[in-house]
């Protein structure tokens, strides 16, 4: 699906690499350069015609983003990595916590959606709260997180879809639990937005966080949040800059060539036909889980029900480095380690190894899974000859 709009994808490596970064798209590339040649670079602010035509871009990427996510544009803040605000974010909300107060994530999270809460929960006095995964499955029903709630819980910090092995947890169930007993909800959907469609208001979370680069944009961090409840925060910032929603949670100079590759991508994915997307994936993921599984020797780790097109394994008597290195020399790109999903290694015992991640987007194809399934066959094969 739409291959052709990918230059990146020029070349004989099968790219499964996906969930540590896509490829960009056309469009975002084309926008990014024909801003920076444009002569419209310029500050933000300034009352000439580059500097007007700059506070354009920051707008439309603004606009784009919120109809992506269905927020409002004054709710869209970006920074450099969703870690980055992430960060930021969680050290503001705890100057309004007590102790006494909770804050629950999982161990299915990426780091970027725990040490910040842990961090600031460690400032304040608070107690952070770990909802495990379904041993086997690997996948986060509501129940887990509900039975950790409390009347002082004041925020769930959660994934969208685990960036690891690509569980999607029972998010409606988790938000209701969470409203019922007063907490607000934040969601890394750094994972998930390549995968699904995401829509702040349907999905009832309070914040949506992601990153441009992980749906085929640039590397800007993107944080999504209703107006009114950004306005009730107050985050460290320099005297002279904007004290307006959504840029006082922007600290410094904004990349202005990156937010025109961000509106691109934005409208690139608001165009996908999401149910033509999930079809494609989930048979590519069911391709190479079926060769995957009939080799002897690997260890598939999770089967939540649902669940991205990104899967992790293990070979027996090798590293996940050695196994990464055996399909790079095969020109087959795949991570290994623990991705940042450091909670989740620790879980499985799979540390300090971790685990071989492959992960499929909508522009990968089947002859990519099946290359996949023949290389881990080949070498689970020298494993047991040597």
């Amino acid at each position: 699906m739409n291959r052709d709009r990918f230059p990146g994808l020029e070349g004989d490596w099968a790219r499964l690499d996906g969930p540590a970064g896509t490829q960009m798209v056309d469009v975002a590339i084309e926008a990014m350069a024909d801003f920076m040649r444009s002569g419209r670079n310029a500050n933000h602010g300034g009352v000439f015609a580059a500097g007007l035509a700059t506070d354009a871009v920051i707008a439309q990427a603004r606009s784009e983003v919120a109809a992506l996510f269905g927020a409002e544009p004054s709710g869209v803040v970006f920074g450099p990595s969703m870690t980055a605000l992430t960060m930021r974010f969680a050290a503001t909300v705890a100057r309004e916590l007590t102790p006494g107060d909770e804050i629950v994530c999982t161990r299915l999270d990426h780091d970027a959606n725990v040490r910040p809460w842990l961090l600031a929960a460690g400032r304040a006095g608070v107690e952070v709260r770990f909802a495990d995964p379904v041993p086997g499955t690997l996948e986060l029903p509501a129940a887990a997180i509900e039975a950790l709630l409390s009347e002082r819980t004041r925020w769930v910090a959660v994934t969208g879809a685990s960036n690891a092995c690509g569980s999607i947890p029972d998010l409606a169930g988790i938000v209701a639990a969470a409203g019922r007993v007063g907490a607000r909800v934040y969601l890394d959907a750094v994972h998930a937005s390549p995968h699904r469609p995401l829509d702040l208001a349907a999905l009832g979370v309070d914040v949506i966080a992601c990153s441009a680069y992980k749906w085929f944009g640039p590397h800007v961090g993107i944080q999504v949040a209703s107006p009114a409840l950004l306005d009730g925060l107050h985050p460290d910032k320099l005297r002279p800059s904007a004290d307006e929603v959504p840029d006082r949670f922007e600290l410094g100079t904004l990349p202005f060539e990156s937010l025109a590759g961000v509106a691109a991508a934005a409208r690139y994915v608001r165009e996908l036909g999401w149910d033509a997307v999930r079809a494609h994936e989930d048979a590519l993921l069911a391709r190479a889980l079926e060769g995957l599984g009939e080799i002897e020797g690997v260890i598939l780790w999770g089967d939540a029900p649902d669940r991205t097109a990104t899967l992790m394994f293990t070979l027996d008597g090798l590293s996940s480095e050695e196994v990464a290195r055996a399909l790079a020399e095969r020109r087959i790109a795949v991570w290994h380690g623990n991705y940042y999903a450091w909670e989740l290694e620790q879980h499985l015992g799979l540390a300090p190894h971790g685990a071989v991640r492959a992960g499929f987007v909508h522009y990968n194809d089947a002859s990519e899974a099946d290359r996949l399934v023949e290389a881990v066959r080949e070498v689970a094969a020298a494993r047991a000859a040597a």
